[in-house]
């Protein structure tokens, strides 16, 4: 082991740990990863700032803008219709599948998933299915479905990408549709059949569109006339008759973290946690009120103003990311007060205006019902809670879906790179007025976007200061007696557990010029080890935390880890045999 393959493989290492405990930003991450590279000289500094002039970053920024105009212009306005006009829970996932095969290999699954999360729900509460049983089938059709095109997913346009820069001719749009196909349909069947019963059944409530709002964090503050003053927490007996379990006490600067034996006084601001419909209940009946700190903006209601309760979820491109509910005021344009916060897998045990906002918690806010159009336009949020209005589709509608059709076609056949092509439509809809020019700065995921671009020359590095192979000879290269077929088994299996539990970009940047060196070491053509890289890295089932839809749906379905587990795990070992079996069939070794 060289020097530089030592410092190569300890950046590699350091960002996998990075990625796995989400100690700091997936970009943060990035960043640092390029300014060790570039900074150890392991790659010269065209290198390390290539991935910002990249194909596949300029193509994941405008697909991300092309699929915003497809949303803003209301192209896709009809589908909550369609979706509605479902008889029976199995009727309603079949249609929904349907939908997600023509639009997923198209658009961003990220940006689907986010476009599908209110349409599905709303349409699930209109035939009295649970949300739980159609979201997660939500996040994971859309991946499978986003496999099946080169633009389906930014991993398959980052493997191609860096396929290039290391010497492969690359892939073209359909390239991955005949596994895809096969893929796709097979995990349909599962989850219409046995992934069916697996998942779980959350019950709705009555508040708003029937949506389940899960468990809460709120404050509530013990007012003069409240009935609890003079008795303990555990006298009261708030779990017992309410279901609201007091978290903490603060009182002053003082903080009680067990605080079931303490007195309760007047000003006391108890951190309660519970379903809404239960916290409402129990402020209106003891004498709480909702703790005043936890209001985004100090104002007078008009009278006769009609306030509806919304709930909406922090989504992955947000620029509340980060950010704290006490500061919210700077960043926040809308005209609302947040009641409580839900964060699945996690109690929340600290003052609600220090809580840091995360991808996929849920707020539950109050808000005059005037300002909800503008709040369902914001790209910060995902409204779940509120029917959406249809928007008028006029001519920008079908514009918009011909300039999407004319994207993926010119570059199908090889006029123009899907990059040109890409940046070109997305410039048509933002003249065209689908989307303003500063929504277009909204609509881009730049995160995504840097940890695109930081990564990449992490798999120049690893290329060509000899890591790859010295990673293949003392992992890979010890099954290499055994033939291609288990060496690729073997590899789809390390990709797969990888994404599982880190970025998939960052998964397919450390495996992509692994597969290249395996298929050196061997003597064979090195397109199935990269096919195997790309569906294994597109496609996380597992786990809640492995790929952003998934975190997406965690919340708003009220799973819990273990649903994903359960349901994404036989899936998970289905694509893994259908790749092993199919892969060599499409591209022989």
């Amino acid at each position: 082991m060289t020097i530089e393959i030592a410092l190569v493989l300890g950046i590699a290492l350091v960002a996998v740990l990075l990625f796995a405990t989400e100690k700091l930003r997936i970009d943060a991450v990035a960043l640092l990863v390029l300014s060790g590279l570039a900074i150890l000289a392991l790659v010269n500094p065209e290198q390390a700032l290539s991935g910002f002039s990249n194909q596949a970053t300029i193509t994941v920024a405008a697909m991300f803008v092309l699929a915003a105009g497809l949303q803003n212009s209301g192209a896709l306005s009809g589908i909550g219709r369609l979706l509605s006009q479902a008889r029976s829970p199995f009727l309603f996932l079949l249609t929904l599948f349907g939908v997600l095969a023509v639009v997923a290999p198209f658009v961003n699954n990220t940006a689907v998933v986010a476009v599908f999360m209110p349409i599905v729900m709303t349409a699930t509460a209109s035939i009295g299915m649970s949300a739980s049983k159609a979201l997660i089938p939500l996040s994971y059709v859309s991946q499978m479905a986003g496999v099946c095109t080169l633009v389906g997913t930014s991993t398959n346009l980052l493997v191609n990408a860096m396929a290039k820069d290391l010497g492969h001719p690359g892939f073209t749009m359909f390239e991955f549709t005949p596994l895809g196909v096969i893929c796709f349909f097979a995990g349909c069947f599962y989850l219409l059949t046995l992934g069916r019963w697996l998942l779980p059944r959350t019950r709705a409530t009555e508040l708003v569109e029937h949506y389940e709002l899960g468990k809460y964090i709120t404050e509530l503050r013990v007012m003069p006339d409240s009935s609890l003053i003079g008795s303990s927490v555990g006298e009261a007996k708030l779990g017992e008759e309410f279901g609201v379990y007091v978290l903490e006490l603060i009182r002053g600067d003082e903080k009680v973290w067990s605080p079931r034996s303490q007195v309760l006084e007047e000003g006391d601001v108890l951190i309660a946690r519970g379903d809404w419909s239960k916290l409402d209940e129990l402020k209106n009946r003891t004498g709480l009120e909702i703790n005043s700190e936890f209001q985004l903006r100090q104002r007078t209601l008009e009278e006769g103003t009609q306030q509806v309760l919304t709930e909406v979820m922090i989504a992955p491109r947000s620029r509340l990311i980060g950010g704290s509910l006490g500061v919210l005021d700077r960043r926040w344009q809308h005209n609302a007060t947040v009641l409580a916060v839900h964060r699945r897998g996690e109690v929340l045990r600290k003052q609600l205006k220090e809580v840091r906002l995360n991808v996929g918690d849920v707020l539950l806010m109050l808000m005059p019902e005037s300002e909800m159009p503008a709040l369902r336009q914001d790209a910060n949020v995902i409204v779940l809670s509120q029917r959406d209005h249809d928007r008028p589709m006029g001519w920008r509608a079908p514009f918009a879906l011909i300039t999407m059709i004319m994207v993926i076609a010119i570059s199908a056949i090889g006029w123009a790179p899907i990059a040109i092509t890409a940046l070109v439509g997305a410039v048509a809809m933002t003249l065209a007025g689908c989307l303003d020019a500063d929504e277009v700065y909204d609509a881009i995921d730049w995160r995504i976007i840097i940890l695109l671009a930081g990564l990449l020359p992490l798999g120049v590095a690893m290329s060509q200061s000899g890591a790859a192979e010295f990673v293949v000879a003392n992992t890979l290269g010890l099954v290499s007696d055994f033939g291609p077929l288990v060496v690729l088994a073997v590899l789809y299996l390390m990709a797969l557990l990888l994404t599982e539990f880190m970025s998939n970009a960052a998964a397919a940047v450390i495996l992509t010029p692994i597969g290249m060196s395996t298929a050196k070491l061997m003597g064979v053509d090195p397109t199935p080890f990269l096919i195997a890289v790309t569906f294994a890295a597109s496609t996380s089932f597992a786990t809640p935390v492995g790929y952003q839809t998934n975190t997406m749906v965690y919340s708003a379905g009220g799973y819990r880890f273990v649903d994903f587990i359960k349901v994404g795990l036989p899936l998970n070992l289905i694509f893994w045999v259908l790749g092993v079996i199919f892969i060599p069939i499409f591209w022989p070794f």
